[in-house]
């Protein structure tokens, strides 16, 4: 992931539906994650709906983000997770699979998915995307409201 901090300009979220899915594992640093994408998304007022569910790890978010799909419409939806590298290397399989699912569904039901997986070798590096220097949830949130407003922009929601 790059350290670049893209400069973001403010979008009015209230004609938004957002929907959220969020994994739990890894909770302290999930719920963090979680935690900064709806403050974030709030700044500027509330989005028009802020659906949040939990699902139990990265793996299952595209599952979660189906469900949501198959539920509703929405304008951006967002999955949430956090995979650190153990004594295998399970969390590139997870990675991938999730990353993979998540732009499959995206070129399926054409509504834009941020996939707001954090994938790190360490905990530190982790703790330095969510609660440190690296903002992700504030980058996946900027992400989701730019492309919900491209997406009205585009579709008739």
């Amino acid at each position: 992931m790059s350290e670049d901090n893209p400069l973001f300009s403010p979008i009015d979220p209230s004609p938004f539906s957002i929907g959220i899915i969020a994994a739990q594992y890894n909770s302290k640093l999930s719920q963090a994650l979680l935690d900064r994408v709806q403050d974030i998304l709030q700044e500027n007022g509330s989005p028009k709906e802020m659906l949040v569910e939990r699902v139990p790890g990265s793996h299952e978010v595209p599952a979660g983000l189906k469900m949501l799909l198959g539920a509703k419409t929405f304008s951006c939806l967002i999955g949430l997770g956090v995979v650190i590298k153990g004594s295998t290397s399970h969390h590139h399989l997870v990675a991938d699979s999730a990353g993979n699912a998540i732009q499959s569904l995206v070129v399926e039901h054409g509504t834009p998915i941020i996939n707001g997986i954090i994938v790190t070798e360490d905990l530190v590096s982790a703790e330095e995307r969510i609660i440190g220097a690296i903002d992700r949830g504030k980058e996946f949130a900027h992400a989701a409201l730019q492309m919900a407003k491209l997406n009205m922009k585009w579709t008739l929601i």
